[in-house]
């Protein structure tokens, strides 16, 4: 049975997750834990400068029960949201006859606790923006990024909108993220029936390249997959993004490190680009 983590705010974007994760659930038998943080900040205790000089002891006492008085109240609306969200996030996962549900909230700092709760998932789910997506548009999530470049599982980035997935783009460039990835799709039923492509992208050595990518196909070859496999040249996320517009890709895996310009995609500027730009779900391995 899979394990997935499926981290939440409550956002559209989180909303969207559900979607993928739902569609996931349909081919296999999975567990899925929903994490909420509420983030520390808005948990803090207010802090006020002494202005009993200014305005005396008692007003000045009076000013810190009040304050104390209120954030009791914004601990209580914390607590409320978060049950709210957890709960609606149920409630959709079970619209979909999906029981294996566990509700989990937190307190603290969502990159700082998500490691403990990694260690026993086999997939994070995630949306690319969160709370804030309705502000700066352009943006990508900040704990998104965080998350996707510490996790050692392969972590799903979700879009804006759900998208029925009909074919699947695996960029391979022969390193080890990547074979961890065509493995991954291989042996997940989710993908058998779906159109598969596999692009290498040459930089510089292209008989390198070709062979990466015969290598890939004899793999999916061997697993009874019949893949749309070709090699091109030039900037990866130029190419890649072209490629996935030209051939109407709704579902996109690619490694996390390998032996050429690819990696950036996933551990330098390029990443947030390629995310930034992408209407499609994102698979990640490290």
């Amino acid at each position: 049975m899979m394990k997935i983590l499926l981290c939440t705010d409550g956002s559209s974007y989180s909303q969207v997750s559900y979607e993928y994760c739902a569609w996931l659930a349909m081919y296999m038998d999975v567990e899925i834990e929903v994490l909420y943080v509420t983030d520390l900040r808005k948990e803090k205790a207010v802090q006020t400068q002494d202005f009993s000089g200014s305005i005396g002891i008692d007003s000045y006492q009076q000013l810190l029960d009040d304050l104390v008085e209120l954030e009791r109240d914004r601990a209580k609306i914390n607590q409320k949201q978060a049950k709210y969200i957890l709960e609606q996030a149920e409630a959709f996962l079970s619209s979909r006859e999906i029981n294996n549900i566990k509700l989990t909230h937190e307190t603290g700092f969502l990159v700082d606790l998500f490691h403990n709760f990694e260690a026993n998932a086999d997939l994070i789910i995630l949306g690319k923006r969160g709370e804030a997506a309705d502000f700066a548009t352009e943006h990508l999530g900040a704990n998104m990024e965080r998350i996707v470049r510490a996790s050692h599982k392969p972590c799903l980035v979700t879009p804006r909108e759900f998208k029925q997935v009909n074919r699947v783009l695996l960029a391979y460039d022969g390193g080890k993220s990547c074979q961890k990835a065509l493995k991954y799709l291989i042996e997940l039923p989710v993908f058998k029936d779906l159109e598969f492509h596999i692009i290498t992208i040459a930089h510089r050595d292209k008989k390198a390249a070709l062979n990466h990518l015969k290598t890939a196909e004899k793999t999916a070859l061997a697993a009874n997959l019949e893949p749309t496999c070709q090699l091109l040249t030039g900037e990866p996320e130029v190419k890649m993004e072209k490629y996935i517009n030209n051939h109407d890709i709704d579902f996109l895996i690619m490694g996390a490190y390998g032996h050429n310009r690819i990696r950036h995609l996933v551990i330098g500027s390029t990443t947030a680009q390629m995310l930034r730009s992408s209407q499609i779900p994102v698979l990640l391995f490290r």
